[in-house]
């Protein structure tokens, strides 16, 4: 097996001083049919948004394969990301806190130039699952630490292909990208998004034989909108009233950024097709839970225009924002025999339940230190008991927080300036839209949803939520 995609699960086992018992079936009741524990490929889009896929109700174009894992599986229609935007998002996800309790909270930190590398005895997903004898991939943009530094991929997976670094993950057509630790030089023409997808596909054919975690934090449809120049062309055709346009990011200028966007779309669609068919000729399909969602709402950058495309459906708001459009995101999930095709889910969740999730398919113990539930229950018909709440916090744009308990959603704008800052409560089940605020009319919830609020939010150096908390 090429060392590019890490050591066998015989070999780690050993080289970690693991004897034979941990290569034991779990207790898990499904798992006690297999001959293994079962495979997990979770697969994160970069900016998309709730209205995106036409499983959501997007009708300008189609997302056939995503939408095949919705009707072959579930669709959830009250999951949260971890933040609203992409560093933050992707450590609640990895670490199961929440982003009151997670290392990193936003893409910048106060006067700490590694404020979003993990430190080297962060718990993730991938160090969990290593332990119960998986070996691990991730192939895609990681955002948590530079190659070199404690938080770099390596630190946490046995494989890795792609961008440590969230800046020159704008750039679709990059000069290089991270084999492990190894700078992979690129031809100019080389489209990113192909190279991590052949490489995480690479990553399952090597280990067929072995439980495996593949991550796969793709960038579309990230800025700067970019797309394989016939896809882009084929929709440039039929939407040639936005030719003037022209999308200013990292990397070249793309003309009809606007055109772009379901380009991309088409190219992230029919990758994920490749996965499913893979899963499929390897004889990997009903042993594998397959995951796509999106690390926070739709973004508006690089000319790209969510409001065409209507990419927060329903809601308010978008990337930044912790109004629903920010953070409530699409999300699905097949594994046939254990999720019943066509099912639909309105438990709230968020992705620091995916660490107990994980734990509980893969039959560890979950961590004591976590805000995560697992949700396998509801995945898989079973009662789920739901959170008592959940939390969101931003310290970037003047400081934000929200937090949803029930159909109750509070949201405190500029906290920076005024620690005080009023509650705003919204109604989601009468107003999905967060178009009224009702706070005057339910002091009560008011009241309990500010202490809930105190109560969430642990100060931090790096990312400071009030004035109080900054440092010189």
């Amino acid at each position: 097996m090429s060392p590019a995609f890490g050591l066998s699960r015989r070999s780690f086992l050993k080289s970690v001083g693991v004897g034979t018992a941990a290569m034991a079936l779990p207790p898990f009741v499904f798992a006690q049919q297999l001959k293994r524990k079962p495979n997990i490929v979770y697969i994160l889009a970069d900016d998309l948004g709730y209205g995106d896929l036409s499983c959501y109700g997007q009708k300008v174009f189609q997302t056939p394969n995503i939408d095949r894992i919705a009707s072959e599986g579930v669709r959830f229609t009250d999951h949260y990301s971890g933040n609203t935007v992409c560093a933050p998002s992707r450590c609640c996800l990895m670490t199961g806190l929440h982003s009151g309790h997670a290392q990193v909270r936003g893409n910048r930190g106060q006067k700490k130039q590694n404020a979003t590398t993990l430190a080297a005895n962060t718990v993730t997903i991938p160090k969990l699952l290593r332990q119960a004898g998986y070996v691990t991939g991730m192939f895609g943009k990681w955002g948590l630490g530079e190659t070199g530094t404690v938080g770099e991929p390596l630190n946490h997976f046995d494989a890795f292909f792609g961008y440590t670094n969230q800046m020159l993950a704008h750039n679709y057509y990059p000069q290089y990208l991270w084999r492990n630790r190894d700078k992979v030089e690129l031809d100019s023409k080389a489209y990113s998004h192909d190279l991590i997808m052949q490489a995480a596909m690479d990553f399952i054919r090597a280990h067929r034989d072995e439980s495996f975690f593949c991550y796969l934090p793709v960038t579309i449809p990230h800025a700067s909108m970019a797309a394989p120049e016939a896809l882009h062309e084929k929709y440039r055709k039929l939407f040639p009233q936005f030719d003037n346009a022209v999308g200013r990011y990292a990397g070249p200028n793309v003309q009809n950024p606007i055109a772009a966007f379901p380009a991309m779309m088409e190219c992230l669609d029919t990758g994920v097709g490749q996965v499913m068919s893979l899963l499929k000729e390897l004889g990997l399909d009903d042993n594998t839970l397959v995951i796509f969602t999106s690390d926070n709402g739709p973004h508006h950058e690089g000319g790209h225009d969510p409001e065409f495309w209507d990419s927060n459906g329903p809601f308010r708001g978008i990337k930044r924002d912790l109004y629903e459009g920010g953070i409530r995101v699409l999300c699905v999930a097949r594994w046939p025999g254990n999720i019943a095709p066509g099912t639909m889910s309105d438990l709230p969740c968020a992705f620091w339940d995916m660490l107990p999730t994980f734990c509980d398919i893969a039959g560890l113990k979950v961590p004591d230190n976590t805000d995560g539930l697992s949700i396998l229950p509801e995945m898989t018909g079973k009662k789920q008991t739901p959170h008592g709440y959940l939390y969101w916090e931003f310290n970037e744009r003047g400081g934000d927080q929200a937090l949803r308990k029930g159909h109750h959603k509070a949201v405190r704008t500029g906290l920076r300036h005024n620690a005080d800052a009023p509650i705003q409560l919204y109604d989601l089940q009468a107003d999905p839209g967060e178009s009224e605020d009702i706070s005057g009319q339910h002091p009560e919830v008011v009241r309990v949803l500010a202490d809930l609020l105190k109560i969430a939010h642990t100060a931090s150096a790096a990312f400071p939520l009030y004035q109080a908390e900054f440092r010189g």
